[in-house]
């Protein structure tokens, strides 16, 4: 039993000189395959052996889709008030700071004008990271100054949700962005300036009833869940079972809701073709 001796070799290890591997060095897909962190980044944040899509947020996105990574950010100084004075575990301006040090972002969007291989294009990314994706007053604002951008400059706008809704913290405020937004994408469709809606997963509630569905194309990504309401929601109410995978982007796309599936790792090429296409 020669490993008894390895202490007489002096290869021993102690316990406490042990190192164990950082964490975040590696990602486990849902159906358990793994992958390096460092090989997932270059790959788009899609794992190549299932296809599965890691949510990511606004930087990620701008780096994937901005050439060279460079873009000018919009209105990156607007910040959530507190209209409501509404508190539920703690008071929402407490639970905004505590978003922005954990993000490092101001809140759920963040708008940027940059080039996509050369063609001018307005992007509005949301993140999920910052109170689940939710649509306040300032993500309302920053999505219709973006909009007004693309109108006085003539620039395709690319919207990318991200969702669970609306923001309950500031109840009506939120709800009044669903129309503020659609009534700006009005007035750029009467400009006949391209728009289009890129679905990720999840994008949900009042997101979806508004600005995420009124594209000129309509995409999402792979497995993306894309809905209003939860699925026990709408069972309870018309009272039967819903078909299997039903809310997800392949069952929208079979239903005629959506234009087409893009693949991450595509998707700068596919935007690309369609954005020349209407050149």
């Amino acid at each position: 039993m020669a490993w008894f001796r390895r202490k007489d070799k002096g290869i021993q290890t102690p316990t406490e000189a042990k190192k164990e591997a950082p964490d975040g060095l590696w990602f486990k897909t849902p159906s358990g395959k793994i992958i390096h962190t460092r090989e997932l980044k270059n790959n788009a944040y899609v794992v190549p052996e299932d296809g599965y899509h890691v949510r990511i947020g606004s930087k990620e996105y701008f780096e994937l889709l901005f050439d060279d990574n460079q873009f000018t950010e919009l209105d990156n100084g607007l910040e959530s008030g507190d209209p409501l004075m509404f508190v539920d575990s703690k008071p929402y301006p407490d639970r905004i700071k505590a978003a922005q040090k954990k993000t490092e972002l101001k809140d759920a969007v963040r708008t940027a004008h940059g080039k996509l291989h050369g063609i001018p294009l307005v992007i509005a990314c949301m993140d999920f990271s910052f109170v689940g994706g939710s649509m306040g007053s300032v993500v309302g604002e920053k999505i219709a100054r973006a909009i007004d951008y693309s109108l006085e400059n003539k620039v395709p706008f690319l919207m990318i949700s991200k969702s669970g809704g609306a923001r309950m913290m500031e109840a009506g405020f939120s709800l009044m962005q669903m129309a503020k937004t659609s009534a700006k994408l009005a007035l750029l469709d009467q400009a006949k300036v391209p728009y289009i809606s890129l679905m990720t997963d999840p994008t949900t509630g009042g997101v979806t009833a508004s600005y995420a569905m009124l594209g000129d194309f309509n995409i999402a990504e792979p497995g993306a869940l894309i809905g209003f309401a939860g699925p026990r929601v709408i069972e309870q109410t018309i009272g039967k079972t819903l078909p299997k995978g039903f809310q997800s982007s392949e069952f929208l796309l079979e239903h005629g809701f959506l234009d087409f599936i893009v693949d991450r790792r595509n998707l700068k090429s596919r935007l690309s073709t369609l954005l020349r296409m209407l050149e």
